[in-house]
């Protein structure tokens, strides 16, 4: 069904959306490639919310080269939007450019589009094909594809420990366990994240800044705080104003409505949610939830392992990144807190999806079975 240069082409749609990788949110990664006479006459990505989508960008790009896209074939890696959002369908410009075949990686499961951008498309008379290189195009919007299907987030949990799943000593003490170079990718995973969460604890021990530092990227990932009584010190650097991006509020969710302590980390520009549950703890479940609704498709956790313990408990985390380094720490911190179990049957299942070596130590990928919308 689809050729060697049809997956040449839909590779390089794939490289350019990820070009992307930091400037979607919270629209997807997609790229677009313009092919005609087998060569390559325009390509694009997907520019920050309210900007060109990918298929505008080629088309552009087309045009300042002075070639007449008619007749060529569109590769995009995702179906072409079919509706008024804050931007203009690209289905309507495809059909109007007189492409004469548009290759997508897979549909787009944001109900809005769904199948009606490419039948738009096959109305006009164009030949559609989909499905190409669907499963790559699926885990570079893993996020995307996770909240228009579940209405939540794709939450990672990240985890620096030593051989023998050691985190921090027993006094708090973590920096760093891991080396530079695997410091240095969590980064970009922070980048590519909509959010960053944690919990009071790590803010205790660590007073982490919570931002990206070790990867150019043009904004930074809003701020989540767990915080069941609300004991953040103001003077908490995930606060500070010289951190971060401050069109976004850094979240603070909470069990309990204190109004003093409230209003004085509003006056630090955060936004206090308050979600309790039956042992007075913050809800997680409705917290992820929350997220999903305020357009965040990738979460990312980097806190102690009472969190990690309770994301997992809860069924809400749904991919565990974890950097082990060469060192044994003995007795020391575990990297999730959980309940001793009954059964092995009850044990919390993943499954392998990446294994590789960052510098001196170990990068390990784990997803949660029923969790992977890819």
């Amino acid at each position: 069904m689809f050729s060697e240069n049809d997956h040449a082409a839909m590779q390089r749609a794939l490289a350019l959306a990820a070009q992307g990788m930091y400037l979607t949110t919270p629209n997807p990664r997609v790229g677009c490639v313009l092919i005609k006479g087998g060569q390559i006459i325009g390509e694009g990505y997907t520019q920050p919310a309210g900007q060109d989508h990918a298929e505008i960008q080629a088309l552009k790009d087309a045009a300042a080269r002075g070639v007449d896209v008619s007749g060529a074939t569109a590769y995009v890696t995702l179906e072409p939007c079919s509706h008024f959002g804050r931007t203009p369908p690209c289905a309507d410009a495809l059909v109007r450019s007189g492409v004469a075949r548009v290759v997508a990686a897979m549909e787009d499961p944001n109900p809005a589009v769904s199948g009606r951008g490419l039948q738009r498309l096959r109305d006009a008379g164009i030949d559609v094909r989909c499905g190409l290189l669907e499963k790559e195009a699926r885990d570079l919007n893993i996020g995307f594809v996770s909240r228009m299907t579940r209405g939540l987030p794709w939450v990672r949990v990240k985890v620096a420990a030593s051989l023998d799943g050691g985190t921090a000593l027993h006094d708090g003490t973590s920096q760093w366990i891991t080396g530079q170079a695997a410091r240095d990718d969590g980064h970009a995973w922070r980048a590519r994240a909509c959010a960053i969460l944690t919990g009071i604890g790590t803010v205790r021990d660590d007073d982490p800044q919570l931002t990206v530092r070790a990867v150019s990227t043009p904004r930074q990932p809003q701020r989540v705080l767990v915080d069941s009584r609300l004991e953040v010190p103001l003077d908490a650097r995930m606060l500070a104003r010289d951190s971060g991006d401050f069109a976004k509020p850094v979240l603070v969710f909470c069990a309990i409505d204190a109004p003093e302590r409230r209003a004085a980390l509003e006056a630090r520009g955060a936004e206090v949610i308050v979600l309790p549950n039956a042992r007075g703890k913050v809800e997680l479940r409705q917290m992820i939830e929350e997220l999903g609704r305020r357009g965040i498709n990738e979460l990312h956790v980097e806190a102690g392992f009472k969190l990690n313990g309770s994301l997992i408990r809860e069924g809400c985390a749904d991919e565990l990144l974890v950097y082990l380094a060469p060192r044994l720490l003995g007795d020391a911190q575990g990297m999730f807190h959980l309940p001793p179990l009954s059964s092995l049957r009850d044990a919390p299942a993943f499954r392998w999806h990446d294994v590789r070596q960052i510098g001196d130590d170990l990068r390990l990928i784990a997803r949660r079975q029923q969790a992977d919308p890819a």
